[in-house]
């Protein structure tokens, strides 16, 4: 699926230039701002987790994939024909619990990232808008592991961050931000001159991860397979000045 939205794009590329150097017979530019709501569905790598999930005697967390929400929108700058510049964040969560022993025991897991899109519209497609760009901005992602073994007063918890006490909880968050250059391909279907159904996807990279700790305290041993590179897959509805 990766080869295939890289190739995907990388045609688009070329064609969108074609385009460029053919404006003068005819192709008008587009012009139009919208935003709205583009929940998605990304799908990121969670086998390193699981494995160890498997030690805990609970469920593991789905591999089919998770829902992340957000928004995004765009404007046509009108400098350069077809170019339009925008913005979109999005995220989620996913989890796992059970009871084992008497112990509460849960993992969560969440995935987002936002950042500044910048997108070319192929000219020379009519009444819908096709369009290849690009995501860069930021990102991150975490593991957060919990145990529980009922309720807790006040002087419980001071306890057990004192040493003082011999406690089964347990709580902990990994935490990993990285930057992002995410290739993207999205199809703007208008509905009227004001609402647009979106569908498109892309590709997640990361540059630069770092993991920590709760406290932002540095882990070694991440395994190099726990990453942030995902497919990801769109849809949304768009409000604005739609003009195609």
């Amino acid at each position: 699926m990766k080869k295939l939205l890289i190739l995907a794009f990388a045609v688009l590329s070329f064609t969108s230039v074609s385009a460029q150097e053919g404006e003068d017979v005819g192709w008008v530019a587009r012009f139009g701002a919208a935003g709205g709501f583009t929940p998605a569905m990304v799908f990121p790598n969670l086998d390193p987790i699981n494995a160890q999930i498997k030690n805990m005697g609970i469920g593991t967390l789905s591999s089919s994939g998770m829902m992340i929400y957000g928004g995004s929108g765009y404007a046509y700058i009108m400098l350069i024909d077809n170019l339009r510049i925008g913005g979109m964040g999005l995220g989620g969560t996913k989890s796992t619990s059970g009871t084992v022993g008497g112990l509460s025991r849960e993992v969560k897991y969440n995935f987002s990232f936002a950042g500044l899109t910048v997108e070319y519209t192929l000219p020379f497609i009519k009444n819908i808008a096709v369009s290849v760009g690009t995501i860069i901005g930021m990102g991150s992602n975490g593991v957060e592991g919990y145990q529980n073994q009922g309720s807790y007063s006040w002087t419980d918890i001071w306890k057990k961050v004192s040493g003082a006490s011999s406690s089964n909880q347990v709580s902990d968050r990994i935490t990993n931000s990285f930057y992002t250059i995410t290739p993207t391909l999205n199809i703007d279907i208008p509905l009227d001159r004001f609402i647009a159904f979106r569908f498109g996807a892309g590709y997640v990279t990361s540059i630069g991860s770092q993991w920590k700790l709760n406290n932002d305290q540095n882990i070694s041993g991440v395994p190099s397979d726990l990453n942030n590179n995902s497919f990801f897959i769109q849809t949304g509805i768009f409000v604005g000045l739609i003009a195609f």
